[in-house]
């Protein structure tokens, strides 16, 4: 039973190796989509935290630990594009630019936002003039969203200076960004204090994927995220927490993510092709699916589940 066991994380772990490390060849010639990161809004070390999840990481930082964001990368068009602006914004555009050595810009030619929670757009602020000062890159967001970073500063004063250029998305209707790759937005629901929240589709050539890395709990929804799930090649979906409890001394109903024991009673009764779509993403800083020690990490992998990781790509 343990050689089992043992050959099938061997196989999550080379399945997960091939997605990140493709050919330079197929690198320039097959669109893409890549992890720029993972981690919930607030980072790993989370601010103010001393517990045995971020102690050692204050003086030993982990790299790989960015907020999460994917890159989507089509050597055809020579363009890029990035998902969510996060306050690891930098780092992820130079990770960006790296994937893609045919682009002269510096920037992605497009920036798509979820909604306006401090993880998913406070990355803009390296675009103005204390920083990039950037050229009218485009940022898509939805007519909230939109409204909320022009008419509150300092987003406003990217958009006055043209450092961005605001383009207008709408729930269910896609964009096509270029011959292989086009954008769906859907709503999903969560606590939208200051802008809808949106999740998307992302399709290509050959595969599409699915990104929601913020929501409230799936019943709360009003698509079936199984169905939603069938419909792609990879779903990369929200994983905050693993399970009720983890943070000590709140209540965790003020923030209601699907935890992912709860994702994976609902998803364990799938074929194993269906779960091996599932990419768990958006983890707080207390969530052990960020070590891969942990009893919790290999739980999952063992289920048939996918953990994303930093610097993961997969084919569209």
């Amino acid at each position: 039973m343990k050689a089992i066991y043992l050959v099938l994380l061997l196989s999550l772990s080379c399945q997960s190796i091939q997605e990140k490390e493709n050919t330079t060849t197929d690198s320039l010639t097959t669109s893409f989509i890549s992890v720029l990161g993972t981690v919930q809004d607030g980072g790993s070390p989370h601010i103010g935290c001393s517990k045995e999840c971020c102690k050692n990481l204050w003086d030993n930082p982990d790299k790989t630990r960015k907020v999460v964001s994917l890159g989507i990368v089509d050597p055809e068009s020579k363009q890029t594009w990035m998902l969510e602006a996060t306050p690891d914004f930098p780092s992820q555009i130079e990770m960006l630019n790296k994937l893609a050595p045919f682009k002269t810009a510096k920037t992605p030619d497009g920036i798509f936002l979820t909604h306006a929670h401090i993880g998913h757009y406070s990355g803009l602020m390296y675009l103005g003039r204390e920083a990039m000062s950037g050229k009218g890159l485009p940022v898509y967001a939805m007519p909230r969203m939109k409204t909320f970073l022009a008419t509150n500063g300092p987003w406003q004063q990217l958009v006055l200076l043209n450092n961005i250029q605001l383009q207008p998305l709408q729930a269910g209707s896609t964009i096509k960004l270029s011959t292989n790759i086009s954008i769906t937005p859907f709503l999903v629901q969560h606590r939208d204090e200051y802008s809808e929240t949106v999740g998307y589709r992302i399709s290509g050539k050959n595969k599409k994927a699915l990104f929601i890395p913020d929501i409230d709990k799936w019943q709360k929804w009003d698509r079936n995220i199984v169905e939603e799930i069938k419909q792609v090649d990879y779903a990369f979906i929200d994983a905050t927490f693993y399970a009720d409890g983890e943070i000590k001394g709140r209540s965790m109903a003020e923030i209601p993510h699907p935890f992912v024991v709860e994702s994976m009673a609902m998803f364990d009764s799938l074929p194993a092709s269906e779960r091996t779509k599932i990419h768990f993403i958006h983890f707080n800083h207390t969530n052990p699916l960020l070590k891969k020690d942990s009893k919790e990490y290999t739980k999952v992998l063992k289920k048939g589940y996918r953990i994303a990781e930093f610097g993961q790509r997969v084919d569209l």
